[in-house]
């Protein structure tokens, strides 16, 4: 097992200068780098990548960012948007030696509301068709697609980890696995263990934050019944501390972080790393 850090906490967008954030990771503990790519221009693969080899640092994921626009349940053209970045996100991932593309690689964050039955199966379908064209594409890559449930206020259309294992055996591809995150589980789950026990080997990523978003440890989740669910499971892949500050301002509003949540986003990391490693190792 290692662990991360997601770079949302401390810069967006991610570019190549935000390298210069991978010595203090380092130094603070880190084994594994999460970067979320916002747009694949910002970035200069191999220069990222011989930053982290510097630093000692693995770039363990890279993060969709589905804004406006990334849709796979969308318009044609949203589907079309959707496909042309998560495949240069898959291609990146080579480049930066990333096994995994993590995030909920299905829609626009943001876009929740109810829909009516019929409408869910299209926008099923519509998903399903897109994230088997992907997965290919992954396969033939060596890259593995991880899919986040997120909380009923981000997305209406994938919530929990049920929802994620339907998703996946309709999609029936080796390289698409789950990923689960402590913050949303703590609004969607009734049990968290539980969760983590029913995607059992399906789980390939894995988010831990503090139930408000803040320091893993420092909040009221059971995380010593989430640490033997992940040993049960005999998870051995990269958790990842990804909590938002007040500091960033784009992802703040993206995320409703209206108050500062931590004294030190430092200590998100810091303090967050080393409770994780006491609790999970």
């Amino acid at each position: 097992m290692r662990f991360g850090i997601n770079t949302f906490l401390f810069t967006s967008p991610f570019t190549t200068e935000s390298t210069k954030l991978f010595g203090t990771f380092k130094r603070w503990g880190f084994d594994t780098v999460e970067i979320p790519i916002e747009d694949p221009s910002h970035i200069d693969p191999a220069k990222v990548r011989a930053a982290a080899e510097k630093a000692g640092l693995a770039i363990g994921s890279i993060c969709a960012a589905m804004g406006p626009g990334r849709d796979f349940r969308g318009t044609d053209a949203e589907q079309k948007t959707a496909m042309d970045y998560c495949t240069a996100l898959v291609d990146q991932a080579v480049e930066l030696g990333c096994p995994r593309l993590i995030g909920p690689v299905y829609s626009v964050v943001g876009k929740a509301d109810a829909v009516e039955p019929a409408q869910q199966k299209v926008e099923w379908d519509l998903v399903v068709k897109n994230l088997k064209v992907l997965a290919k594409h992954a396969e033939a890559k060596g890259v593995t697609i991880c899919i986040e449930p997120l909380n009923r206020f981000e997305t209406d259309f994938l919530n929990t980890c049920d929802q994620g294992l339907k998703l996946l055996k309709a999609v029936g591809s080796p390289a698409v696995k789950l990923h689960l995150d402590t913050f949303h589980m703590n609004i969607e789950q009734k049990d968290q263990a539980a969760a983590i026990r029913k995607a059992g080997r399906n789980l390939g990523h894995f988010h831990a934050c503090g139930s408000d978003r803040g320091t893993p440890g420092g909040d009221h989740i059971d995380w010593k019944s989430i640490a033997k669910a992940l040993k049960s499971v005999g998870y051995k892949g990269d958790v990842v501390i990804e909590s938002f500050t007040t500091d960033v301002k784009v992802i703040a509003r993206a995320a409703a972080i209206w108050r500062k949540i931590e004294p030190n986003r430092n200590d998100i990391a810091v303090k967050g790393l080393k409770f994780l490693k006491k609790t999970l190792r």
